[in-house]
This record gives C-alpha cells, structure tokens and sequence, in this order.
C-alpha cells in the first residue's frame, strides 16, 4: 500500500474520504489476494478496522445515550447526517450513518483486522502486523480513537459491591433504587447522573470543582480549548482530551440533572472501603460506583516505532509525529472531536501527499515515493 489506515470512526473516514479524493486507488484485498495494482510495488490505501460492522465508539455506547443528549457530533465531509429522531439510540442512528457513508464513497474499510503492531522494514516501509495477515506501507495514518482504553485510577482500599467505568454503562435500570456514586467532571458523568439520578439515589465526586459555561460555546472559546491540548502535544505530554478544558455547558443532559438535584458535587473520597468510600474518619455506603474517568490513546500497536519521548506522550507536529514523518495521528489529542476528527483527516492526507508526491501526477502501476 502507499497508506494504510487504522480505524474507520469518524477520523478514519474522514481520512479515508481525503485519501480518495485526492487520487489515492482504494483496496480491498486482504494479504494473499493479490489483486492486480495490491501485489508487492503496488500502491492505493486501505482501512483496516477492528470492529465487526461500522459505526466504531459509536456502537458501543450505551443503548440509553439518544441523539438529543450526545456531546456534539458533526458531519463527515461530504455527507450530511440526515435529521435524526432525538429519541433515536445514538448507536443505532450514528453507526448506520457511517455504514452508509462508507458505501456512499466505496471506501476501502477491511473487518474485522485487529492491529497487532507496526514495525519498520529495512527499506524503510512500514509492516502492519494483524491478525489477519500483514500489510506494508510508506506511509500511516492511525485513528484508534481512545475507546479501547479506559482509564481507572488507582485508590486505595477495596470496594466490595459494583464497580463498572462509564465504557461498561448500559443505562440506569440496573441501579434502580440504589446508591450510586458517580465519579467524574466531564460530559459522561453528566449523562450517568441525568439518567440514574431518576431512579436512584447519586452522589457525584469530582478531583477538581467542575467549571460551568453558561452560553453557547463559541469558536473563540473553541479555538483557545484547542490550542490548549495542542501544546501539551506539541511538547510530548500525555493527552489531555478537548473536552477536558471546555467546561460543562447547557446540554440536555446537564439540565436533566439539574432538574434531578444530582449536581451537588463532592471532592474526590480518600480511600476506597469495602463498602463505599471515606473522606478521612468519614464513610459513605453505596452499593455501585460508576467511573466516568475518561479515556486514553489506543495506541500500543505503534510502540514498535519509538514514538513516545520522555515526557510519556507522542510529540506531535500538527498532525505528523515528530520523530517519524511517515506517521500521522488523527483524533489524537487536539482533533480527539468529531469536527476536529475531520479537519485532522484532511490535514494528514495533505502532509502524506507532501512526503509521497500526489499520486494523480504519478504514472498507473507506479508506487508512491518518498521525497
């Protein structure tokens, strides 16, 4: 291949859309099938996705989450979400949206191919190691989105009843009548404590006061969250998520909650018990905790690459790591939203058409090479 991208979610596709747009052939083949311009010296892209049908994060949600309350979405290039009944499960709604869009652009989308590693070849090709064979390319995109990865901090103690992190959240019949303790400041704790606070008694604890936004979100405010994640990047820090610096703003479920009373927050519990938490020589009993702690890069298949510097990130230069041209992260970091999903798309086909000359100028059969 000349590219091969990881993941077909929103950034995958979005880059998937550019690719072809700009004049790079799609391919399906799996390894072995060899078909005319996918042998050895061949060229195009492919997606490879792990996931069994479309739809990426979006079909693991929780059957509760309806359009109506999802933290902002926005359309792939080229392809309008038709208006969907706010009612609808967002993943029904999103993941049939994606399936079409695939279809609509003929993309290349190869599933179920898990990603085992990336590599690099003495000849400077990278190997794209899965469970379904191997590719090579000469150049990556890699939009693994953060899903696969949530992230549990570590407290001491021992909590003897139910402990499940937001990834695992399937709505709130299962703590009807109960109390459930919400940890968390951002969106999906929101979500969590305007569904169960319905049915149940919440307690919501955060490590930091959250920061409330009064008015609608605007491209300034938008642009400063940006350049704020972009940095930490830019300097090789872990990932903070974009949502992580906007604040909680007036959504749906943010009223719903506040209708429900359940935002009268807490600070973060010292210990965990055997059953509950404790502030010091204070204890509270509950009988499930739901971790709405975020997530963080799926990005292990790369660590073959050396990618990671010594402050525990992936340097970035826009969207190109900087310790390796031939690699872009889309949904990384500063893009890690579904408009910034997009913008990113764009941005590493650019900079991979910059590295490999444009293929539309290139005679047929001929590969891709680096400049």
């Amino acid at each position: 291949m000349d590219v091969v991208v990881i993941g077909a979610g929103q950034a995958g596709l979005s880059a998937a859309y550019h690719l072809r747009r700009r004049g790079f052939a799609p391919v399906t083949a799996r390894p072995g099938d060899l078909p005319a311009g996918a042998g050895p010296g061949g060229g195009g892209f492919v997606v490879l996705d792990a996931d069994e049908a479309p739809g990426g994060a979006w079909a693991h949600r929780s059957p509760s989450l309806r359009m109506a309350t999802v933290h902002g979405f926005h359309d792939l290039p080229d392809f309008e979400l038709p208006p969907p009944d706010p009612a609808a499960p967002a993943r029904e709604v999103v993941p049939g949206y994606f399936a079409a869009y695939e279809a609509r652009h003929a993309l290349p989308v190869v599933r179920p191919v898990r990603v085992r590693a990336v590599r690099t070849l003495p000849d400077s090709r990278l190997l794209v190691e899965t469970d379904a064979g191997r590719w090579t390319a000469r150049a990556l995109i890699n939009a693994t989105g953060t899903w696969t990865r949530p992230f549990l901090p570590h407290y001491p103690g021992r909590f003897a009843g139910r402990q499940l992190h937001y990834a695992d959240y399937r709505g709130p019949e299962e703590f009807a009548g109960r109390r459930v303790l919400v940890v968390g400041g951002g969106a999906s704790a929101i979500q969590v404590l305007s569904e169960v606070a319905a049915v149940a008694e919440t307690v919501w604890v955060t490590r930091t006061p959250p920061v409330y936004r009064d008015g609608p979100f605007s491209p300034e405010a938008g642009r400063a969250a940006v350049a704020m994640v972009e940095e930490r990047v830019r300097q090789g820090l872990p990932v903070r998520s974009v949502v992580s610096v906007t604040g909680l703003g007036p959504s749906v479920a943010y009223r719903r909650a506040r209708e429900l009373g359940a935002l009268d927050r807490r600070p973060m519990f010292d210990r965990l018990t055997e059953h509950g938490v404790a502030w010091g020589a204070e204890e509270l009993a509950v009988d499930a905790i739901v971790w709405a702690t975020g997530f963080r890069p799926e990005a292990g298949h790369l660590a073959p690459l050396g990618l990671r510097g010594p402050g525990g990130g992936i340097r970035m230069d826009g969207t190109r790591a900087a310790a390796d041209p031939r690699i872009h992260l889309v949904g990384y970091g500063p893009s890690a939203s579904t408009v910034g999903a997009n913008r990113a798309g764009r941005a590493a086909v650019n900079g991979i058409v910059r590295l490999l000359g444009d293929p539309a100028r290139r005679p047929a059969g001929v590969p891709a090479q680096r400049s």
